[in-house]
């Protein structure tokens, strides 16, 4: 340190009398260049939200926000599962804390050919990683939403002719004891959907999606048992969230469910 900063005070680490800690203490919504990389082996360089804390012990008055920044400008490599963890630790150890955890949302793309004219085009999801950092032990958890289709099996019971459907978010986020894709949490929904989403469609391939969906009628509830049920035979996965919420066409409300397992914690 230089003599000139030498003599500027560091609020942050005075004392702090009132003897409470704080549990997480940092920035959130700080948008920042990342580069992931993907089952294919590519990079794919996106805009990235980051929500970034620590534990803050009580003995001290603040932390040092510059220094959450500092990690991500620093951060130059592609971000993957695997070196997520890095940045993390990092994170705890330039802010001298035992704890701490960085959630990091995104735009990822997947190339998908329409089904019947095979054109191809990149359709975007949202991912978040989240990894926790608790007295030195580390977890990480991923979270997908992906758009899909679904049709409603009353409504295509009870009308002469026709169904309505609607654009339906499904969420999954898991806990992890082994490395999974990104693209194999995606085709775990899209598989449990009426029909699945495509960017780009002709004639032919409307006409696929739109019979697909008919012949293919989930409630809400049908969707998120679906997914379980995959999630459930999936060792690689310890713990999870499923939900689904169907924008309704003809309500002005959504229709949700969800479910939650905790496989570790059922067997202990």
């Amino acid at each position: 340190m230089n003599e000139a900063n030498s003599s500027i005070a560091d609020v942050q680490s005075v004392l702090d009398t009132r003897s409470i800690a704080i549990n997480r203490a940092g920035i959130r919504a700080i948008r920042h260049p990342v580069r992931i990389a993907d089952r294919s082996d590519e990079i794919q360089h996106t805009i990235a939200t980051f929500n970034m804390h620590v534990h803050l012990s009580h003995q001290f008055k603040g932390v040092h926000m510059s220094r959450f920044v500092e990690i991500l400008n620093s951060h130059k490599q592609e971000l993957s599962v695997q070196s997520f963890e890095r940045m993390v630790r990092a994170m705890v150890n330039k802010l001298e804390t035992e704890s701490g955890d960085i959630e990091m949302t995104f735009p990822y793309f997947v190339r998908k050919a329409a089904p019947i004219s095979h054109v191809e085009s990149l359709l975007d999801y949202e991912v978040t990683f989240i990894g926790q950092i608790r007295n030195g032990s580390y977890k990480f958890f991923m979270k997908v939403v992906v758009p899909v289709t679904s049709l409603c099996p009353c409504s295509k019971q009870i009308s002469a002719y026709g169904a309505h459907n609607q654009r339906s978010h499904m969420s999954i986020s898991i806990h992890t004891n082994s490395f999974i894709w990104i693209e194999d949490l995606i085709r775990m929904a899209e598989d449990q959907a009426s029909c699945e989403l495509y960017s780009l469609l002709k004639r032919s391939d409307e006409k696929y999606v739109t019979e697909k969906a008919y012949d293919n009628p989930k409630f809400v509830e049908d969707v998120v048992r679906d997914v379980a049920a995959i999630l459930n035979q999936d060792v690689r996965i310890d713990a999870y969230v499923v939900e689904s919420e169907n924008f309704e066409s003809i309500h002005n409300h959504s229709a949700y469910a969800l479910i939650e397992r905790n496989k570790v914690e059922e067997l202990s």
